[in-house]
């Protein structure tokens, strides 16, 4: 079984897990409040583990599954005989960073809550679009691609907007830090993926 799957299959029974047990959702959601006040920053990772419903749990598990087998396969040429640790060592701290942000503003908002592995799934997809950014990316059931690196720009814009504008129950803080992680990440690991990420837009065409 590729680590890929054993993370998705965690997550969905947790997130099923907790809801059906109220306490669990409450003792393991992001409230920073509770982080600040209580010293619980296991808060910061447990949370990438519970979902709001079955759409959210699909759509973030589904990316996952698309993105996350290809980014195991370059950690194991990158890191050989370690590249299963890599990658789960590699998700788990892009939820944590992620979730650092929305930790900071909103520490002494004892209503706010947060779940969802969004911030370890973006940081997998960004990784993956560095490597391979004229690869098309197709939203919903839209028939036309958008190349990597155009869907990543514009990505990167709509969640830093949406999260100054601080509005709805989506953490696009997530969503931006996350990826921002991923992208950084690849670069200090292998420095080489910018000067072909570069190369490949390059040359790219869009007719």
């Amino acid at each position: 079984m590729s680590v890929t799957v054993l993370i998705i299959l965690v997550t969905a029974g947790i997130s099923v897990w907790a809801w059906n047990n109220p306490t669990i959702m409450d003792r393991w959601i992001m409230n920073p409040y509770r982080v600040a006040s209580r010293g619980e920053y296991y808060r910061l990772l447990t949370s990438g583990f519970l979902h709001a419903d079955w759409g959210h749990l699909i759509f973030n598990m589904l990316s996952l599954y698309f993105f996350g087998g290809f980014i195991e396969q370059v950690f194991g040429l990158l890191f050989e005989g370690s590249g299963a640790l890599y990658l789960i060592g590699f998700y788990l701290v892009g939820i944590l960073v992620s979730d650092i942000p929305s930790f900071l503003k909103h520490r002494n908002d004892p209503g706010y809550n947060s779940l969802g592995a969004s911030g370890g799934v973006s940081a997998v997809i960004f990784a993956a679009i560095l490597f391979r950014p004229l690869t098309p990316i197709y939203l919903y059931f839209i028939p036309i691609g958008i190349p990597g690196f155009i869907f990543g720009a514009l990505y990167l814009a709509y969640s830093y907007y949406e999260a100054q504008r601080g509005r709805g129950n989506v953490n696009h803080d997530a969503h931006f830090y996350g990826a921002l992680f991923g992208i950084v990440f690849m670069i200090v690991v292998y420095p080489l993926v910018l000067p072909q990420f570069i190369e490949q837009i390059a040359g790219w065409r869009p007719f």
